[in-house]
């Protein structure tokens, strides 16, 4: 079962966060829009053997944060919740924006950081993402709804879903697939706040790169990525993989940005894997 718990940061924000299992502790970071609630195909695996914990990162979820802050204040919640749970060291799990924020913490904090799992994620983010039309959200409205009231409906997915903005998140349109858009990701995107989507756009716009860097993180690093990525593309993921000094890299073939959606069962395998490799965090 999962503990609920609010920890203060030092701006006097109230983090929601998710704990699970007992075990070597992983920070689990979500991506935007997402909640701690979107890496829960990571952690009610990983929690068999680990202590996981999730956050809502300020501004998203039931971290309701609606004042004008940078991503650097992001990096001041995590550091605050790693002392309050008095964890000295730690894994740390992030998808997509979480995964930047990994390295921020690798980087900010290399004594605490002992391993970082990348999902979907760059030190230099680079997407191709086409331009959305009325249509497409006209019809990912319209996909996402019916995904609510009944996720395994094949006909929405081929006429809504298959047309809709979702083309470009999955490359395999699953029941699982939708089920999770459907339960986590709709959820997630109504509880982000416009503050937390501008201090994610500001440092984008402001061409983010931590590449020349990332030769000082000397963890362990597994970095996991979809073919057919268009928000976070694969060769950018790439390209942070072969930044980092000691890290093993996957791209997974017909699968996009929500690839773990997509693969669950493979992806959960290949972290396993790496986890055996690496005793330490057991």
């Amino acid at each position: 079962m999962s503990d609920r718990q609010s920890y203060t940061s030092s701006k006097s924000l109230s983090l929601n966060v998710q704990v699970q299992g007992k075990g070597f502790p992983i920070l689990c970071l979500h991506g935007h829009p997402g909640s701690s609630s979107s890496l829960s195909v990571f952690t009610n695996h990983l929690s068999k053997r680990f202590k996981t914990i999730a956050p809502d990162l300020r501004g998203y979820g039931k971290s309701r944060f609606h004042e004008k802050f940078s991503m650097n204040d992001h990096l001041t919640d995590l550091e605050t919740l790693l002392d309050r749970f008095h964890i000295e060291k730690c894994l740390v799990l992030g998808w997509s924006l979480g995964g930047i924020l990994a390295m921020e913490l690798a980087l900010k904090l290399p004594q605490r950081i002992t391993g970082l799992i990348l999902v979907a994620t760059a030190a230099r983010p680079i997407g191709n993402h086409p331009p959305v039309t009325w249509q497409d959200n006209l019809y990912t409205g319209i996909a996402a709804l019916l995904s609510c009231i009944q996720p395994n409906w094949q006909w929405n997915i081929e006429n809504f879903g298959k047309r809709s903005l979702f083309r470009y998140l999955i490359q395999q349109h699953t029941p699982t697939a939708y089920r999770y858009i459907a339960t986590v990701a709709v959820p997630a995107y109504l509880q982000t706040s416009k503050t937390a989507t501008n201090a994610l756009y500001t440092s984008i716009q402001a061409g983010y790169n931590r590449l020349t860097d990332l030769h000082q993180i000397q963890c362990p690093s597994l970095v996991l990525a979809g073919a057919q990525d268009r928000h976070i593309t694969a060769d950018s993921s790439l390209e942070t993989s072969r930044h980092l000094r000691n890290c093993d890299w996957q791209c997974y073939s017909n699968t996009a940005h929500l690839f773990p959606w997509e693969i669950p069962n493979t992806v959960l395998d290949d972290i396993d894997q790496w986890l055996e490799e690496h005793p330490q965090f057991s």
